[in-house]
């Protein structure tokens, strides 16, 4: 197969995935694929299963119902190993979830260690390359608590991508950080998605939304309510739903820049 038809195919497939939580039905027959070096930006309402759909992906979550496969592995198959799954696909969190016990460079280390089965002395030289990509290479010996919120970002994400995983996914990234914070994090993302990652991404940044993603997907009460490219879907949403999802955000995103001011 010749590289410009393997970008092509699929590297992420879902097919009618349900998840509930008791009665509370969570996702309800989701379906979707990612292709290799696509940037999918997920958005939609509190509650609306963004955060439980890449949960499910990355095996977080297990799924009631439905066929999820990742660059050729079944999530959920018992022949199918969960480390090397979740090697595969790295996950940054709202809250970072560094070890804070940990120095920058020891978060960074662990898994190339443990997983990868890399030497201590090529895990610390990959670490450091990947904590000058992400802009904080002078925090190297910090523990978590010394960095800002941006900064432990950041190094999250220099954590995920020293597994080198073959998707990345995002949920809220940004969401836990000031508002002066934002953009060095999204900045990074930015870099990922242009040097060819493969990224599904939850987030309210439109403007980020707009600016990489290749395929925008608005999801409410469980379902994908619609989907499209970003250019169409912020100026021309065809479902009441996405339009009235829109209009609050756009409503929202104003009153706090007049609120700042």
């Amino acid at each position: 197969m010749n590289a410009a038809l393997n970008d092509t195919v699929p590297i992420v497939v879902l097919e009618k995935v349900r998840k509930s939580f008791g009665k509370l039905l969570v996702l309800d027959d989701v379906c979707l694929s990612v292709a290799h070096k696509e940037c999918l930006v997920v958005v939609g309402p509190s509650g609306s299963g963004k955060s439980t759909l890449l949960r499910c992906i990355n095996a977080l979550e297990t799924m009631d119902s439905g066929y999820i496969m990742v660059d050729g592995m079944v999530v959920g198959d018992r022949r199918t190993q969960i480390s090397k799954l979740r090697a595969e696909v790295g996950m940054v969190f709202q809250s970072f979830n560094l070890f804070p016990h940990k120095t920058v460079l020891e978060n960074v280390t662990l898994g190339p260690i443990k997983v990868r089965g890399l030497r201590p002395v090529e895990a610390r030289a990959e670490a450091m390359a990947l904590l000058e990509r992400v802009g904080v290479p002078e925090k190297a010996n910090e523990h978590p608590s010394r960095l800002s919120g941006g900064q432990q970002q950041r190094v999250a994400i220099a954590r995920a991508l020293a597994m080198k995983p073959k998707v990345m996914l995002f949920d809220e990234p940004t969401s836990a950080l000031d508002p002066e914070l934002v953009g060095e994090v999204l900045s990074v993302m930015r870099v990922l998605a242009r040097d060819g990652m493969t990224m599904i991404v939850v987030t309210h940044e439109m403007a980020f939304a707009e600016d990489v993603a290749d395929m925008v997907v608005v999801m409410d009460n469980g379902i994908i309510v619609e989907s499209g490219p970003p250019t169409r879907m912020f100026r021309d949403p065809q479902t009441p739903r996405a339009r009235t999802f829109f209009a609050r955000l756009l409503d929202r995103t104003a009153h706090h820049a007049i609120s700042t001011l």
